[in-house]
């Protein structure tokens, strides 16, 4: 999920809001505003519930915030690195580039957040009690239980054994601490996240169609993101174990093509494209690779434009591309890989291009089963990139 726009950094972690949290904002506030604090708290104005209601939503959006970065320190403090945290419609998701180094790892990161948000719920439930306790049963009442309610039923949520939520990780450290099997652990927890959705599905169906409300059609929305999202993670937990041990070098295409950016587009057109059945050429300098020209960049260009329009207008910049070394690991590269918009990483050694790795040579390698030894293997014939 990719941030429309970062509103910073905590703990050194980027922070990035999508387009879609402003939909799920604006039906708390408006839910909470027009419906929930008037029918409790009878007799206030127009303004004081929007107020109330803006400020719930605001303090929420800030807790699951919390809920989030917790799991992004305790994953730095475990070993991984953390692209960012993104919030949008769904709640919030931290980046975790690289997979747990065993399942305590897993425990603790997946754990943190459940505990977050229930030690939230906690706090504002306290603060709730000490206000009725002491006769305030106004709108800072309503406010403060909703936040304690909402906060633990995060909390219970989160912890439900299926993947992607929080307890289908739980349950992969489970399983993976009892089978010792990392791959399959992931592809029970993805299961398990399956089935929870086909029933979120199946329960919000049945709570539309008998009228409840649309309430239902937001229960079965959640089961269908449920279902893709597991489906997404016993894909790339098969693909993970198929590549595991496999090196960049071994699947890299060697010494690919280059060009120079100073060439035109119709240049490249005409003597390199058709030439050399590439759809992807690094740009060099000197041996160093300064960007990256792709078909589909080429094909922005209108034809009238091409002889005037060198490759270096065009082409991924410099501080874009996605760099690899011939022996890191190629499971590493692929979550940097997967946020390239051109979907390719150049392969340098000592600064200088060696190699270039696309989406086809990564197919390659999981169809025949490349190798699983750290040792080079002979090097990927060239084919289409």
């Amino acid at each position: 999920m990719r941030a429309s726009f970062r509103l910073g950094r905590i703990a050194g972690v980027p922070v990035g809001v999508n387009w879609s949290v402003l939909v799920i904002f604006a039906l708390i506030a408006w839910g909470l505003a027009a419906n929930q604090f008037p029918r409790s708290y009878p007799d206030r104005s127009p303004v004081a519930y929007t107020l109330a209601g803006l400020a719930a939503a605001v303090v929420f959006f800030v807790g699951l915030l919390a809920h989030e970065v917790s799991h992004a320190i305790v994953a730095k403090r475990n070993g991984l690195e953390v692209g960012g945290i993104t919030l949008w419609l769904f709640g919030g998701v931290a980046e975790l580039r690289g997979e747990p180094r065993d399942p305590g790892a897993e425990l603790r990161i997946s754990g943190v957040g459940p505990l977050v948000s229930l030690v939230l719920g906690a706090f504002f439930g306290v603060i709730a009690a000490l206000l009725a306790l002491a006769g305030q049963g106004g709108l800072l009442l309503g406010v403060t239980a909703w936040l304690a309610g909402i906060n633990v039923l995060l909390a219970i949520f989160n912890v439900l054994p299926a993947a992607p939520l929080d307890g289908g990780r739980l349950l992969r450290a489970a399983v993976w601490k009892a089978t010792g099997d990392r791959t399959r652990a992931s592809v029970v927890a993805a299961r398990a996240g399956w089935v929870l959705g086909a029933l979120l599905i199946g329960l919000g169906l049945w709570q539309f169609l008998s009228g409840v409300g649309f309430g239902g059609l937001w229960l079965a929305l959640i089961g269908w993101f449920l279902i893709g999202a597991a489906g997404m993670e016993e894909r790339q937990a098969r693909t993970g174990s198929a590549l595991r041990g496999i090196r960049v070098g071994e699947v890299m295409t060697p010494q690919p093509q280059t060009a120079s950016a100073e060439m035109t587009v119709a240049d490249f057109v005409d003597n390199y494209l058709f030439a050399y059945r590439h759809s992807a050429l690094p740009l060099t300098e000197e041996g160093r690779p300064t960007g990256l020209v792709t078909l589909d960049r080429v094909r922005g260009v209108p034809a009238d434009r091409r002889a005037s329009t060198t490759l270096a207008e065009v082409a991924c910049r410099a501080d874009e591309l996605v760099l690899a070394q011939p022996g890191e690991e190629l499971n590493d590269l692929l979550p940097r890989l997967s946020e390239c918009a051109d979907g390719r990483a150049l392969v340098v050694t000592d600064g200088r291009l060696v190699g270039i790795v696309s989406p086809s040579d990564i197919s390659r390698a999981v169809q025949r089963g490349t190798l699983r030894t750290n040792q080079p293997s002979e090097p990927t014939p060239a084919g289409p990139r």
